[in-house]
């Protein structure tokens, strides 16, 4: 296929945290707010006047000093934040929104405010901590709305003077949701037999909308929504099989590139900062406030491992079935950060229900943040994919 036009743009975007579009906005005197979890809604980070920006750490090749603060015995990818936090890599933010959600994040955010981390450039800026709920029961979710308001919406109100009334809210629903509509109508694309674009390429459309301000990624978004449309895909599909890519962290688009490499087209990204969930419309129902309507929406769609109630446990297999259905999935890869709590017993025991009560193929692989073992990892996928191939052949597929 013909490259997409903007393809180079977003690999550019996502060389680096501050890129040309955030340093942009913050030209234009916005407040640039970092956040590294699902449990911290984005729409709350768009009010008027603020954007989010999705902490990643592109190209860190040494984390010694974060390691020496919280030890190799956590997952990489907090020790990254932490280390381009120490080299000065988020002094444009203006606030960082956390979640008691991973302990090993909220360990490396904690040291944002210990080491007097962005201090120097922005005396003003600040670190919240929100007590994010284990259950979706609906106290559990008033409590989550209590958290948002007390330590987001009321910080950026008292610290930055944001407008965070009720029609500041629905403006910036209206704007997530224009967003998220663009995003998904494109990774419908997936869901055909020979679609016009890669998981590779979705995998750079996703991130670049969650690391670059809304109102300046969205002409771009929506100008490749309308390319995809008249694209012209192989006269053949590129590829051997369909799998749904489901986990932890992941930021890296030449991961999905590898797997892609292989033979095995991801048509769907079950992962942390993926699209499903993440780009699901707002809806605010009759009665509900649009803070009510946000806390509910966060709880109800998050895929997280870290909910342990039986509903949210079975559900996220349910999930997954259906995410291979859709979009017609021979199997699944479920990947996890190494020293990750959650999704290491979460990918153990996603593998032996999907495979012996759903039927569906699954490996489970354990990666770093920075990938050092190509090989190994090409030479796992090329295995799976020659499985999911023989297993085709065995039903006539």
């Amino acid at each position: 296929m013909k490259d997409l036009k903007h393809r180079v743009l977003f690999e550019h975007l996502l060389s680096d945290v501050k890129n040309e579009l955030v340093t942009q906005a913050l030209d234009e005197g916005k407040k640039a707010l970092g956040y590294s979890c699902y449990f911290v809604p984005e729409v709350l980070m768009n009010l008027d006047g603020c954007f989010s920006v999705r902490l990643r750490a592109p190209g860190i090749a040494d984390t010694s000093i974060a390691t020496y603060y919280m030890s190799e015995k956590t997952c990489m990818y907090s020790r990254s934040i932490l280390e381009r936090a120490i080299e000065g890599g988020y002094n444009f933010c203006s606030a960082l929104l956390s979640t008691e959600t991973c302990g090993m994040m909220h360990r490396a955010h904690e040291h944002f405010e210990m080491l007097g981390l962005v201090k120097d450039e922005n005396e003003r800026f600040f670190v919240s901590h929100i007590d994010a709920p284990f259950v979706t029961k609906d106290y559990a979710v008033q409590h989550y709305e209590r958290q948002l308001k007390k330590h987001m919406l009321d910080r950026l109100h008292d610290v930055y003077g944001v407008d965070v009334s009720e029609e500041a809210l629905r403006r910036a629903i209206e704007k997530h949701n224009e967003l998220c509509r663009v995003v998904t109508e494109i990774g419908a694309f997936r869901k055909q037999q020979n679609p016009p674009l890669t998981g590779y390429e979705f995998h750079l459309i996703e991130l670049v909308s969650e690391c670059c301000p809304h109102e300046l990624i969205l002409p771009y978004l929506k100008e490749t929504l309308e390319e995809l449309k008249t694209r012209k895909a192989d006269a053949s599909p590129w590829y051997r099989v369909r799998v749904v890519l489901a986990g932890g962290e992941n930021d890296d688009p030449d991961f999905t590139k590898l797997i892609e490499d292989c033979g095995a087209f991801v048509v769907a990204d079950r992962y942390c900062f993926g699209s499903l969930p993440g780009r699901e419309e707002i809806k605010i129902r009759d009665g509900e406030t649009a803070l009510s309507a946000i806390a509910r929406h966060y709880i109800e769609t998050n895929e997280c491992p870290r909910f342990m109630n039986p509903e949210k446990v079975h559900g996220r297999k349910q999930y997954l079935k259906q995410l291979a259905k859709d979009y017609h999935a021979d199997g699944l890869i479920v990947q996890q950060m190494k020293f990750c709590e959650y999704w290491e017993y979460e990918r153990m025991y996603c593998q032996h229900v999907m495979e012996s009560e759903y039927g569906l193929p699954c490996m489970g692989i354990e990666k770093e943040y920075i990938n050092t073992s190509t090989g190994q990892l090409r030479t796992r996928f090329q295995a799976f994919v020659e499985a999911l191939e023989m297993k085709k052949l065995q039903q006539g597929v």
